[in-house]
């Protein structure tokens, strides 16, 4: 498929995704500068969230509207805070827009709800994601299917019943460009979690290209992503760790996030093809495997033997194995040293 004009898929280097997401730290400077580090780095896009407090949550409390005391980052915070805290707000998306697009960026986002979609639609998005936990939300996948635009799903959390739900909705609805991401909606998520294994499960599941929806340290597993068929790859970015934000702990910095993109780059290339012979590149290496060669001036009628003959580089003459059977055998020429040994001077 396409997506602002570049190829993702199978044939095309691997798309890199950088997720803003509530990194800005409710400052729009400083989402600003998000925006120049991840043109600067050449990832690909760069993706928001689209939703208010109010749209993905209400203001209540209890237990089913609290993060587990446990959580590794949002340990026991209500559901409203944190979304309040975490949120891009909508009257900064504009400037986003267009600082993105100044600087020959894609930009899309991730809506929440239909009026999400109508904003997004406002500003010409180009393509949307669907994030792990709205894959159940069929409604929603319809509606963004309706806009004709590609649609890229996580798959965080979701069994194969309600992947194939998500796929049918939104094919149902007229989406014809679809990217499967295989997740693990953890924050952060360990790196023996990502059983990566599965993407190509998706693949052949669903018939459609496969990316990585990655909350890792680093990016190991973004790059082994990309040998196992991934075409998408998103990771969030931050412009420093130390520096706060909400999913700071799990994002690149960046100087990481242009590794990513360069290395998963490499990682594509390196795929190849998968027939089994020598390569052009290998030619002059070629030139220089070891073979059987007169290494002493001998007379006609000489003993071919360990002395006057041995195994060395370059190639030209016979193979290795074949001195247990020219050895003792005589030459019926004077032959100077230098001279790869062939079946004629024996």
């Amino acid at each position: 498929m396409i997506i602002n004009g570049r190829p993702v898929g199978a044939d095309a280097p691997p798309y890199v995704i950088a997720e803003m997401s509530g990194n800005h730290d409710g400052d729009l400077g400083r989402a600003m500068k998000i925006v120049d580090a991840v043109a600067a780095s050449g990832a690909h896009a760069l993706k928001l969230q689209t939703y208010r407090a109010d749209t993905i949550t209400i203001d209540a409390d209890g237990p089913s509207f609290r993060l587990s005391e446990g959580h590794d980052l949002w340990g026991g915070q209500r559901l409203y805070d944190l979304y309040e805290r975490a949120h891009t707000p909508w009257e900064w998306h504009e400037p986003i827009f267009e600082r993105a697009r100044s600087a020959g960026l894609t930009v899309f986002s991730s809506p929440f709800d239909p009026t999400a979609v109508d904003l997004l639609e406002s500003l010409g998005a180009p393509a949307y994601k669907i994030a792990s936990s709205e894959i159940v939300d069929l409604p929603l996948i319809r509606r963004v299917a309706r806009t004709g635009r590609p649609l890229i799903i996580s798959t965080g959390m979701a069994s194969l019943g309600e992947m194939d739900a998500a796929v049918q909705a939104a094919r149902g609805a007229g989406c014809e460009h679809l990217v499967l991401l295989g997740c693990t909606a953890a924050y952060p998520a360990a790196v023996s979690d990502s059983n990566l294994r599965r993407l190509a499960v998706l693949a052949e599941a669903f018939g459609l290209p496969v990316g990585l929806s990655d909350h890792t340290p680093g990016i190991g597993a973004a790059v082994a992503a990309v040998a196992l068929g991934a075409c998408v790859i998103e990771k969030h970015v931050t412009l420093d760790r130390a520096g706060g934000g909400v999913d700071a702990a799990f994002s690149l910095e960046p100087d990481e996030l242009s590794a990513l993109v360069v290395e998963s780059g490499r990682a594509w290339q390196a795929l190849g093809s998968a027939v089994v012979r020598p390569v052009s590149a290998e030619d002059e290496g070629m030139r220089f495997r070891r073979s059987l060669y007169v290494v002493a001036d001998v007379r006609a009628g000489d003993a071919v033997s360990e002395s006057n003959v041995r195994s060395i580089r370059p190639a030209g003459g016979l193979p290795p194995d074949a001195i247990t059977t020219v050895t003792g055998r005589t030459f019926h020429r004077d032959t100077p040293r230098g001279t790869p040994l062939t079946w004629d001077l024996i």
